[in-house]
């Protein structure tokens, strides 16, 4: 009988502790576990760090991205540009708003969407543009910007990877008509499920707030705080409203998000220095002008060995991820849009070679030395 490997090394840890411990035990304390004061000081906090004029907290990232195409008028029958090289919910968030995911394909040094090739998926069916920043590089916002505004389009950031980054000295949100973000497990900021929404028009935001809830004009915190009044139901909206809990173990994190990154940029730095000359390994480029996120670190595993590599490290102890294979030739994806091998042979290529690597900003630098030194060997011995 085969026994499983003892972790040596984990894929990831949260820095989770007695600030958001304290934070938690505050709303417990009070009446509201509900979207409340909390989650309204997360908002401002958040939209203060960005540079916006509205956050809107939700209960995930795949939520922030349905609610911007609803909000942003996309309809059964439309069609929307995105990448097959990201998580899943980039596409189905396009699907539950009963529009069509248009992949384009990917850059080969980065993964990013393909800015140059985005004009040439546009039809008359074309009501948007998602890209995504992938491991936490930015896109080529400009340029996805400019063929927005060309053809009347919505753009729509799903920077699930990426709230430190920067590039041409833009940030995320800032060109974007929304932005999305997730506070998952093992993102940056993290309160286990989570997500937040961003954008400079007012206007939007309001009707943001109103799809959070049911379309509701009034929450419970409202009631709770004003005494009962009727409440009026105005548009058809959803259940996406974060509650006080989630949003108490992110606010004491904002302390220290600027920190962790640097912590993270430091421990990227340690990896390459360690992974510049292994046999059949790249990495994807970080661009100039380009501050990165640094989510994930990723390598790209050559000579079809990724699926070898990853259980030869599992069988030592050293946990990694895969982001992503190319989310076109899923099973749901191929019965569903009839989608081939060689389809968009960039993200396919990216995704048969991809494999993360345990990365979170209180690493060791002796797991960095087990992981690299396990990874040089195992493809020393594969040539």
């Amino acid at each position: 009988m085969t026994t499983k490997a003892i972790t040596k090394v984990p894929f990831f840890m949260h820095d989770l502790g007695k600030a958001e411990l304290d934070a938690v035990a505050k709303v417990l304390a009070g009446p509201i576990l509900t979207t409340g004061e909390w989650v309204a000081r997360f908002e401002h906090r958040f939209a203060d760090y960005l540079g916006v004029r509205n956050a809107i907290a939700v209960t995930s990232c795949t939520g922030a991205l349905h609610l911007s195409l609803l909000a942003l008028g996309i309809k059964p029958g439309d069609e929307v540009i995105t990448t097959p090289m990201t998580f899943i919910a980039t596409a189905t968030a396009i699907m539950e708003a009963g529009a069509r995911p248009v992949f384009v394909d990917v850059e080969p040094d980065t993964g990013n969407l393909d800015a140059s090739l985005v004009e040439a998926a546009i039809t008359e069916r074309t009501r948007a543009i998602v890209p995504v920043h992938l491991y936490g590089q930015m896109c080529d916002m400009r340029a996805l910007r400019k063929i927005a505004d060309s053809y009347n389009l919505a753009l729509i950031e799903d920077a699930a990877h990426c709230v430190e980054g920067t590039r041409d000295g833009v940030k995320t949100g800032e060109l974007g008509d929304t932005a999305c973000y997730s506070f998952y497990a093992t993102k940056n900021l993290t309160c286990g499920e989570g997500g937040a929404l961003v954008t400079n028009d007012d206007e939007l935001a309001e009707k943001l707030r109103l799809l959070r809830l049911h379309g509701m004009n009034k929450n419970a915190n409202d009631r709770h705080r004003e005494g009962y009044k009727h409440w009026d139901m105005t548009v058809l909206g959803w259940k996406y409203n974060m509650d006080n809990i989630q949003a108490a173990l992110l606010l004491p994190q904002m302390d220290r998000l600027e920190d962790n990154w640097r912590k993270r940029q430091a421990l990227a730095k340690e990896y390459e220095s360690r992974l510049w000359d292994i046999p059949n390994l790249s990495r994807p480029k970080t661009l100039i002008g380009v501050e990165h996120s640094w989510h994930l670190f990723p390598v790209w595993i050559g000579g079809g060995l990724r699926d070898h590599v990853i259980n030869e490290l599992q069988s030592e102890g050293i946990s990694v991820m895969v982001n992503y294979r190319a989310i076109h030739l899923l099973t749901f994806f191929r019965e569903t849009f009839n989608f081939e091998p060689g389809a968009f042979p960039v993200a396919e290529r990216i995704g048969d070679a991809s494999l993360s690597l345990p990365f979170y900003p209180n690493m060791p630098i002796e797991h960095v030395d087990l992981v690299t030194g396990a990874l040089a060997r195992i493809l020393e011995q594969a040539r």
